[in-house]
């Protein structure tokens, strides 16, 4: 056994970025000062990530409603427009609905229940047994739903986003009708004009919708993917992974992101003679087992990364190993044992029992999520993660 500490994950503290910013000088110079300032020596293979949110606003990439007015406006003309699967949350979603509003003259919002995609529950799963309703099939009026469930509030927001929502469409001068289903397809009966804003399940979405016969569809991801009017835009994303910057402006996703990464870890390498992986991180990709959400707002973890951080863990399960191959082995002979299993291991363990119990995700998605864990979303003021040791084993010095 090598050192006798593992992985670190820092968050780093770093001044407020502003428009025009050049990202890579700021990171670099960031880590840098906080290296010097702690005495940490950086290794190869060390990883520094970014969040998407500072990318984005040295970027400048805004956007106003009435940016994505005109663009909706454009793809739907004066059709009536259903607007399926929102997610709850005032920060992701409550500026585009003003947006896309402000394009149109009547708005079908349904909502997806007994949660929306990412897991803001409306109401408890075991209410709609309660009262008879089945999900999958059962297509609720606002009326319908209030009747059997009265007007919800978000358990931790406090928000009762049917009316939260449905103010916001009214207040950008279009009418608005709530219903309620979980088949995509069920807002054909309302129009045939649609913007879904699912995220993770929207080309099934589309498609569902294509097939039967819908004459428009667009996802978010389709809304501002080049500039209106000289606004910030996402080509690959659209309106998904923005967030609220004021009440009438969000921040997009950033763009370039590869070309980002790569440039930061260039300038590591002049500087320090360090191979540093980079990566530029959104949201994490978990669960609240208690809350029930997803965190996954986004539409990736990371919207662009390193070649050193491509694919996934290739890692033997020490405990496994020691119960079952090494179960006669005690100390000394033990750990030996164990620092030969892995000098030994194949490059590919898939399929191997060896590995069982091991997390089987993409290393983007796992570093990700353990820096969203690190920086949090709050007034830690640390955009910037620094990871060691998390490439090593149980063997390394």
């Amino acid at each position: 056994m090598g050192r006798l500490v593992g992985t670190i994950s820092r968050g780093l503290r770093a001044p407020i970025i502003h428009q025009g910013d050049k990202i890579e000088d700021f990171v670099v110079d960031a880590v840098l000062a906080a290296v010097e300032s702690d005495g940490i020596t950086l290794r190869d293979k060390d990883i520094v990530a970014v969040t998407e949110s500072i990318v984005a606003r040295a970027q400048g990439n805004y956007a106003t409603t009435d940016d994505i007015a005109a663009d909706v406006k454009n793809k739907y003309g004066d059709n009536t427009i259903g607007v399926i699967f929102p997610i709850l949350s005032r920060n992701r979603f409550s500026v585009c609905l003003k947006g896309i509003a402000k394009g149109a003259k009547k708005i079908v919002l349904m909502f997806s229940y007994p949660s929306d995609e990412v897991g803001n529950h409306f109401i408890d799963m075991e209410l709609l047994d309660e009262k008879g309703v089945n999900p999958w099939s059962d297509i609720l009026s606002e009326a319908e739903f209030t009747e059997k469930f009265g007007k919800p509030l978000h358990e931790f927001t406090g928000v009762n986003y049917i009316e939260y929502y449905s103010d916001l469409i009214r207040e950008q001068g279009a009418e608005v009708e709530v219903i309620f289903a979980n088949n995509p397809t069920a807002i054909l009966n309302y129009t045939d004009c649609v913007l879904n804003c699912d995220i993770h399940t929207r080309f099934r979405t589309k498609k569902l919708l294509k097939k039967a016969g819908a004459k428009i569809v667009f996802g978010m991801d389709e809304i501002l993917t080049s500039s209106r009017n000289g606004s910030g835009y996402n080509e690959d994303y659209g309106l998904l992974g923005s967030n609220k910057a004021t009440e009438d402006t969000i921040k997009l996703f950033p763009r370039d992101c590869k070309d980002t990464v790569l440039n930061i870890q260039k300038m590591f390498l002049e500087k320090t003679g360090k191979a540093i992986e980079v990566m530029v991180y959104g949201d994490g990709a978990f669960k609240d087992p208690v809350g029930k959400i997803w965190e996954l707002a986004d539409p990736v973890v990371s919207p662009g990364y390193t070649s050193g951080l491509e694919g996934t863990p290739n890692e033997i399960k020490l405990k496994y190993l020691a119960d079952n191959d090494l179960a006669g082995l005690t100390g000394e002979e033990l750990n030996k044992a164990v620092a030969e299993a892995i000098k030994n291991k194949d490059s590919d363990l898939k399929g191997q029992m060896i590995t069982q119990g091991t997390t089987p995700r993409r290393l983007t998605d796992l570093i990700g999520s353990l820096c969203d864990l690190t920086s949090g979303s709050g007034d830690k003021g640390t955009p910037i993660i620094l990871i060691q040791g998390y490439f090593d084993n149980y063997i390394d010095n």
